[in-house]
Formats: C-alpha cells, sequence, structure tokens
C-alpha cells in the first residue's frame, strides 16, 4: 500500500463516517472575492492562482496566464520528464550517476559551480565524485529542492526535452530553459517562468494519470507528498491533510503548488504564485490564508483567516 493510500485511510477512520462529498460548493465568485481581498491586504502583492477540484468540476484563476519566475516550481516538470525517461528505458530508478558539481552557462558554454551554504540542502555536497542513483537525485530535488540534484537532472534529461513534454501536456506557457544559478543566463533575462495555470494543469494531469504511467505517477505523489517545507499550502489546512506539492522561492517571490486530498472525496489542485513581496514571513503567511479560504469553500470546517 503506497503512502498516500495508507494516509488517506487513516484520515478516513479519525473523521468517521461524515464526508463531505455531497457539500454543494459555494459559488467561486465569491471564493475569488474573497482571495482578492486577502491579496489586496499586501501592499504590491502580485499573486495569481489556480484553484482544480477534481471532486466538483470546480475551477478558478486569477491572473492565471501571467508569468512568473518559476524558481524551484520547475523541478515538478523536471521530475516528470526523468520519470518518462525511466519509462522508456532511457534510465533506471537505481542507476548510479556521477554527481558533479560543474555546469555550463546557456548563454556561453562558460562553467559555473553551485555553493552549498545557498542551497536548501547542503549535505549532498558531500556525496560529489560519488555515484548517487537517479531515485535518491530525484527525491532529493523535490523533497530537500536541491539545487544540485536538479541541476544533474537535468544535465541527465536535458532542459529542452522537460520543456518539451511539459508544453505537450498542455502547459504551453513554462519555459524551462536552464539549471539553479546560472547567474549569466539571470542577467541576461533568460529564465525560467512558469503561470499558475500551467502548473495547474501538471498537476491535475499528474494526478490523473495523464502525464505519467500508473506507477511513476503514484511514485512522484509519494515524493511529493514528503516535501519538507510545509509552511505555505499546507499550513493553511487542518492538521494532518496530505498535501503532494512543490515550494520555489528567489528574492521577493514565493511559490507552492499542491495536490489537496481531503478525506472522504477526490483532491483539488491549488497553485498560489506571489511576488514583490518582499518578507517571506508576509507571503507564507499570504499563501497559508489562499490555502485556508479555498478549503474551506471545497470542504468546509475551516478556522477564519488570521490576516497576519
Amino acid at each position: 500500500m503506497s503512502i498516500l493510500h495508507i494516509a488517506l485511510a487513516a484520515l478516513a477512520l479519525t473523521t468517521g463516517p461524515r464526508t463531505h462529498a455531497h457539500r454543494a460548493p459555494a459559488p467561486t465568485d465569491s471564493l475569488a472575492a474573497r482571495i482578492r481581498d486577502r491579496i489586496a491586504r499586501v501592499p504590491g502583492a502580485e499573486v495569481a492562482v489556480s484553484y482544480r477540484d477534481l471532486a466538483t468540476g470546480d475551477s478558478l484563476d486569477i491572473g492565471a496566464d501571467v508569468d512568473f519566475h518559476a524558481a524551484s516550481t520547475m523541478k515538478i516538470p523536471v521530475m516528470i520528464e526523468v520519470l518518462r525517461n525511466v519509462e522508456a528505458g532511457r534510465l533506471r530508478l537505481d542507476q548510479g550517476i556521477l554527481l558533479v558539481n560543474q555546469f555550463h552557462s546557456i548563454v556561453d558554454g562558460s562553467s559555473y559551480s553551485l555553493n552549498a551554504s545557498d542551497d536548501s540542502d547542503s549535505l549532498v555536497y558531500t556525496l560529489v565524485g560519488k555515484r548517487v542513483p537517479v531515485r535518491e537525485l530525484m527525491e532529493r530535488m523535490i523533497v530537500r529542492s536541491s539545487n544540485l540534484a536538479t541541476n544533474q537532472l537535468i544535465e541527465l534529461v536535458g532542459a529542452d526535452r522537460a520543456n518539451a513534454t511539459a508544453h505537450a501536456l498542455g502547459a504551453s506557457h513554462i519555459r524551462v530553459l536552464r539549471g539553479v544559478e546560472d547567474t549569466k543566463a539571470f542577467e541576461a533575462g533568460l529564465n525560467n517562468t512558469t503561470t499558475s495555470s500551467d502548473l495547474a494543469i501538471l498537476l491535475e494531469r499528474i494526478e490523473r494519470r495523464e502525464a505519467l504511467g500508473a506507477a511513476s505517477a503514484e511514485l512522484m505523489k509519494e515524493i511529493l507528498l514528503r516535501q519538507e517545507f510545509n509552511d505555505a499550502i499546507p499550513a493553511g489546512l487542518p492538521p494532518g491533510i496530505p498535501v503532494a506539492h512543490k515550494t520555489g522561492s528567489i528574492t521577493a517571490t514565493l511559490h507552492d503548488a499542491a495536490i489537496v486530498y481531503p478525506p472522504g472525496r477526490r483532491p483539488y489542485v491549488l497553485v498560489v504564485l506571489t511576488r514583490n513581496i518582499p518578507k517571506d514571513a508576509v507571503a507564507r503567511s499570504l499563501i497559508a490564508d489562499i490555502s485556508r479560504l479555498t478549503w474551506d469553500h471545497a470542504v468546509g470546517g475551516s478556522p477564519a483567516v488570521t490576516g497576519r
């Protein structure tokens, strides 16, 4: 039994026979108004929101086609491409890949390295010069958001192929151009970008097993469920709700893209992208409150918005 199935079974036992599966959803225009009101309380904030309810077909978009720097949310299409390579037999999950810390700028081919002190997973740098299984690199890329593991996987499967796969799945505006910390590319404006709509498309297709085969989709969700940075969308939910998600952050920018699994019903997808918010704590609180408002709309029983 998968981690996801165990988590959902445990939640079903604790919640008893009551279910929200047949609860009539509130109008999405009311949800949109509440979300816009919450965004307006952060002066200067630019926010995009995409919500897709796989139980009811309900949906909502606010600024959904606006391009944002993707930050680490670009690791979602990279992971899809890695798993597609595994399905095609070009890679094995247990295949050892020589971990190096030297990459090449897409601007002029010049080499650059990553700094462990700037990476959320500094321990992976102790493995440089050793062979690391594809599965471990993939897990570190998602669970700890390792930039070094990400760049190694991009070298392996190609940013262009990850980009093409995302587009083929319907995420037509996303751009996966390069690895992380390519300073020359950043200065030239060559950045990985996404929209909230694109990330919602990818997550919905993962959940519906349309992006990957059943086994790969299940593995991807299980890894996303073990994400260790849970102070954005999960922070707005009741304790214990399973969330398969990927965060991303750079200066004054914070994102979270999630599949939320309420008990007793099908999940919903929620993507929140933010920028022009200098304080991370303010951005995290905003995303958590949007998550809380969405949960209350979709499922009910949520506490009031904190307004922090």
